[in-house]
């Protein structure tokens, strides 16, 4: 296995490349009848993170056998949580443990899926644009704020066609609440409430205690700590419940607010916010002692952030947000017998407006329009023939039709449009983890993060409290620094 070598800088691979590409590819019917497929019109594809979510990212960029698969890359190569599936689904492809052995070793790609944990997105999809390879990274785009502005910024001047998958928004229910916000039919949205039963792996708990001797063959626990601080094999963190680690995961937040905000954010038009507030919740294990675990995540969360006015909502906003099956209050406009965002009330989403309310689930299912005095109007969701609305094949045929086709700018989720909605949602994570910093008193502790943060999001500088702006970036390992 190489060791890991350093990723090289932002800067110093857009001065190599100031002359960015895109890949355009012959039409099909060009070269061949109905059906036909040639050779020359399939993309090279490649699945970083194979196994989990990875597996169905890959099976749905192949387009059915559209599309050719060249190689699969995950740092555990005999993976139960679905490696051993995908390597049997594409026998022929290569496979790596390493991302830049693949990326160096592969000439003739095209295009990858990254399903990783959320520390890893940014690297590697740094070092696959150095490549000048188009890029699918799973929700959030980026662990933190600064890594999705870089990813952003550099997608666009390289010419890279991206899709961050949150395939929700590809659902066309989310374009019928777009046109009931366009009609005026609840008038500008003054508060938006947004929930999720997140977390439900664990959280709000001590650090697990490493378990080296417990190292199952085959996994590089070196290449799955990445740019994270080197520390022992825990097996309490692959291949899943790493989500609750602020040095991995993102959270509940960073795992839902995707999904979830992405739909007002989208409807509304929203931009940077402009100020974030929460408030968190206690572990007690001792008499008035609450756990300071500042290593994880919280078992349960409220945050508030604050948008401006934009040209389709003309009045200032509040967007809350409630984690640990935290949801909001029932509106009276709604009926007592009605379920809020999904059936058992489990995430949602409810827009309160002027003259009524949307409410809808997650990735925008059963979204409903309650105005007052009238009957309730409820979205009928077409059968869908393609897999997570074809979220997946409209970004591979992006990448055919060129970078700025009509067929990219019709992407839903592209970078332009995911960086800044990854922002919005990992805010919220900076005034959580700003939540739990302390200085020692002579008989207490002063917490003094927990206040209203105000946001300058050109800058990407909280203006208020120096302090949290630690948590906008993160501090990398030596080699894989971006």
């Amino acid at each position: 296995m190489k060791k890991n070598k350093p990723i090289t800088s932002r800067r110093d691979f857009i001065k190599k490349s100031l002359v960015a590409s895109s890949i355009v590819i012959v039409p099909r019917h060009v070269l061949g009848g109905t059906g036909y497929t040639a050779p020359s019109d399939q993309l090279n594809i490649a699945s970083i993170g194979c196994g989990g979510k990875g597996h169905s990212d890959i099976i749905n960029a192949h387009v059915g056998g559209r599309e050719r698969v060249v190689a699969l890359c995950d740092i555990d190569s005999f993976g139960k949580h679905g490696v051993n599936n995908t390597r049997t689904k594409f026998p022929d492809a290569n496979f790596y443990n390493d991302f830049r052995q693949l990326l160096a070793e592969e000439k003739d790609l095209d295009a990858i899926t990254v399903s990783t944990p959320d520390h890893t997105h940014a690297v590697i999809a740094m070092a696959a644009m150095e490549r000048n390879v188009h890029l699918y990274v799973q929700k959030p785009l980026t662990h933190n704020i600064r890594e999705a502005r870089l990813l952003t910024e550099t997608a666009r001047e390289k010419k890279i066609v991206t899709q961050m998958g949150n395939h929700g928004a590809s659902n066309p229910a989310q374009l019928q609440m777009q046109k009931w916000i366009n009609a005026g039919e609840i008038g500008n949205v003054h508060t938006v409430k947004v929930w999720t039963n997140r977390p439900v792996w664990p959280q709000g708990i001590p650090m697990p205690k490493p378990d080296p001797e417990n190292l199952p063959e085959g996994l590089d626990w070196d290449l799955w700590l990445g740019p994270a601080k080197a520390t022992p094999y825990n097996s309490s963190m692959h291949p899943f419940n790493w989500r609750g680690w602020w040095e991995y995961g993102t959270g509940a937040l960073g795992d839902m607010g995707c999904h979830l905000i992405d739909i007002p954010f989208r409807a509304l038009g929203l931009k940077y916010p402009t100020a974030v507030e929460c408030s968190i919740g206690s572990v007690y294990r001792q008499m008035w002692t609450a756990e300071h675990l500042p290593q994880g995540c919280p078992p349960s969360s409220f945050v508030s952030i604050n948008f401006d006015a934009t040209e389709i909502n003309k009045t200032p906003l509040t967007l809350e947000w409630s984690d640990g099956g935290i949801r909001p209050a029932h509106p009276d406009l709604i009926p007592a017998k009605d379920f809020l965002g999904e059936p058992g009330n489990y995430n949602g989403v409810i827009m309160i407006g002027e003259d009524g309310i949307i409410t809808t689930g997650v990735y925008g299912y059963n979204p409903r329009l309650y105005k007052k005095g009238e009957r309730v109007v409820t979205y009928k969701q077409p059968n869908e023939i393609e897999a997570e609305h074809g979220h997946h094949r409209k970004w591979i045929d992006a990448i055919k039709a060129g970078f700025d086709s009509k067929e990219h700018k019709a992407l839903t989720s592209s970078f332009d449009y995911a960086g800044p909605l990854t922002e919005a949602v990992l805010i919220g994570n900076i005034a959580i983890r700003s939540y739990l910093l302390r200085n020692q008193t002579e008989n207490n502790y002063d917490y003094f993060g927990r206040r209203k943060l105000l946001w300058d999001g050109n800058a990407m500088k909280i203006t208020n409290l120096e302090e949290a702006n630690q948590f906008v970036g993160r501090a990398y390992r030596e080699g894989w620094e971006l």
